[in-house]
């Protein structure tokens, strides 16, 4: 969902506090509350202790720094399909067609639910099979990820449990087979140039924006960038950083699990913008498509 047209000078930032999700917490009534009040506030909260070790986290971002240092003829031999996996080019996206002068500064990697050509799952949309590097040009990076897409997942389905209890439903509620029973789960590497942003004209990393499915994990390196709107009618609007912490995930609510909930959770406007240095992050949105 992308922002509105803004004008005049864009007011002073500041850097958010938000709640902190601890999935290694025994006490599951508080970790309820604290996620039932990031929902109601800004749908964006941390989540620690999420079984990931550092060091594989540290290994994906090395892994997905690799692809992104190859030469451009390199990544274009693994263009996006129209299936949604492979390389994307920057400036291949436009978030936020009324304020940006061209797409985004960064390019990224598709990564999705991997169903084999000769499966008939595969003639859904969103469905099909993976493209990789050959790995004599980078070895090991195929299990690198797969690994990481399964890591995830399982993060996101520990999330979607304790986001069911705070809707007073059954723990398991996302996990049966009419719900969440066949994710469309895409992993999403991203590389963010080191340009400078300039919001007054039209410049972005990633333009404002809401994310349309179920939940967004996010991973990223130490650079500051992402910013968040609470109220998106503001005028003028006010813009948060989310200030990120090393091995946790930046967890935020999409716009469909905004309308199952009838709005009572926030699915939030948010942008990346570039201070000059280059900005490596891994998402993985998790959104249920249903397409028949």
């Amino acid at each position: 969902m992308a922002n509105q047209k803004q004008s005049g000078p864009e007011p002073p930032i500041k850097v958010s506090t938000i709640n902190c999700i601890d999935l290694s917490n025994p006490d599951i009534g508080e970790s309820v509350a604290l996620l039932k009040q990031a929902c109601l506030d800004c749908g964006f909260f941390y989540v620690v202790n999420h079984g990931i070790s550092q060091e594989f986290m540290d290994e994906v971002f090395a892994q997905s720094k690799k692809f992104f240092y190859l030469p451009l003829n390199e990544k274009l031999k693994v263009l996006r399909n129209e299936k949604h996996r492979g390389y994307t080019p920057m400036f291949d996206k436009v978030l936020d067609p009324d304020n940006q002068v061209h797409g985004d500064y960064k390019e990224g990697y598709y990564i999705g639910v991997d169903v084999p050509e000769n499966d008939p799952e595969s003639e859904k949309p969103f469905n099909g099979p993976n493209v990789w590097p050959a790995d004599g040009v980078l070895p090991g990076w195929r299990q690198t990820m797969e690994k990481f897409h399964h890591e995830a997942l399982e993060v996101g389905k520990a999330v979607s449990r304790i986001i069911a209890l705070a809707l007073d439903l059954e723990v398991d509620f996302f996990d049966k087979p009419e719900v969440l029973g066949k994710p469309i789960a895409t992993l999403r590497l991203l590389h963010y140039e080191d340009q400078f942003s300039d919001p007054a004209k039209g410049i972005y990393g990633a333009g404002a924006h809401s994310d349309f499915g179920f939940i967004t994990l996010l991973a990223t390196d130490d650079v500051m960038g992402l910013q968040i709107c609470k109220d998106k009618d503001a005028k003028p609007q006010i813009w948060e950083y989310v200030t990120p912490i090393k091995g946790a995930f930046i967890v935020n609510l999409g716009d469909m699990l905004e309308r199952w909930s009838n709005c009572m959770f926030k699915s939030t406007l948010h942008r990346v913008l570039g201070n000059g240095q280059d900005r490596y992050s891994v998402l993985r949105p998790f959104a249920v498509f249903m397409i028949d």
